[in-house]
Parts: structure tokens; C-alpha cells; sequence
């Protein structure tokens, strides 16, 4: 279910509340080897498969923290709907902690909660805390802080009322 929020005081009622659970995706190997391509972090435990299988817990590959992060908007990017939206800004993270590795082939997908919701310079400032759970463990891999930042289109929204 997509929430939609047309005002602050819309997103100010989601506060507390769980506003989305993703679909699984896979992260296979391919997925981390272009990662790793595309940030120049090539370390072993990310990308060389048979030494993983000699010297890995698991004998697996494990995606990298980062590629988790950049994850979180393909996961949660369905949760919201903002209406008369005329930019949205990702503004970072507060706080990130990672608590298991996610192995190669695993299936993850993100949950999302408003903590707050509040006006600045005349947009939303969103803070969100979103977790990436993978299939089968208990730990959530991750959980960050997300802040972002949505400007309404207050022209087209005063020609509606």
C-alpha cells in the first residue's frame, strides 16, 4: 500500500508508523561485482569467489555495506507518494549500523518507518528509519537513519483548493 502525503501535516501523521515492506530482490554476484566496478572496491570478501570458498565463514562472497546503502532507495522508493511534489533531496544519513553480512545470492528486502516529520525552509524534512532484513536471519543487516527533503509545488497546490 502506497501512502500518499499532500501536506506536512499528512507526513506529521505518519510519525511512529511502519509506512512500507518491500518485495525481495536477489543479490547475486553480478550485482556485486558492478558494484565493486563502479566504486573501485575490489576487496576479496566482495568479489574473489574461490577464495571466499577457502576462507569465508560461509565460503560465500558478501555484499559490500555501501551496496547495501545504495540499495534503500530501489527498496523503499514505492513506500510514499507525495503529491505536488517539485523536487525531492536525499539529505543522508543520521545514523547507519551494520549488524550481519549479506552473502552472495541472498534475498533482502527494506522496511520503513517515519520517525519525524517537519517543517524547514518551507519543505518536508523526512527522517526515516529503514531496515534491510535478509530471508532466513534473524539480525537485520542494516538499519540507517535516512533523512530527506520534499519542496511541494505550493502554486499548483493553492489553484486546486
Amino acid at each position: 500500500m502506497v501512502r500518499v502525503i499532500k501536506s506536512i501535516t499528512d507526513a506529521k501523521s505518519l510519525i511512529g508508523e511502519e509506512v512500507g515492506l518491500s518485495d525481495w530482490i536477489v543479490v547475486d554476484q553480478h550485482r556485486i561485482d558492478q558494484f565493486a566496478e563502479a566504486t573501485a572496491d575490489h576487496q576479496w570478501i566482495h568479489v574473489d569467489t574461490e577464495r571466499a570458498a577457502r576462507e569465508m565463514p560461509d565460503g560465500k562472497t558478501i555484499a559490500h555495506g555501501y551496496l547495501t546503502l545504495a540499495l534503500i532507495p530501489a527498496l523503499t522508493g514505492k513506500f510514499l507518494h507525495i503529491e505536488n511534489l517539485t523536487r525531492a533531496v536525499n539529505l543522508g544519513l543520521n545514523k547507519v549500523r551494520f549488524y550481519a553480512p549479506i552473502p552472495v545470492g541472498s534475498r533482502l528486502r527494506g522496511r520503513a518507518t517515519v520517525l519525524q516529520a517537519r517543517q524547514r525552509a518551507g519543505a518536508l524534512l523526512l527522517t526515516s528509519e529503514v531496515r534491510i532484513e535478509v530471508e532466513g536471519q534473524q539480525k537485520p543487516a542494516c538499519i540507517a537513519e535516512t533523512l530527506g527533503m520534499y519542496v511541494f509545488d505550493e502554486e499548483n497546490s493553492k489553484k486546486r483548493d
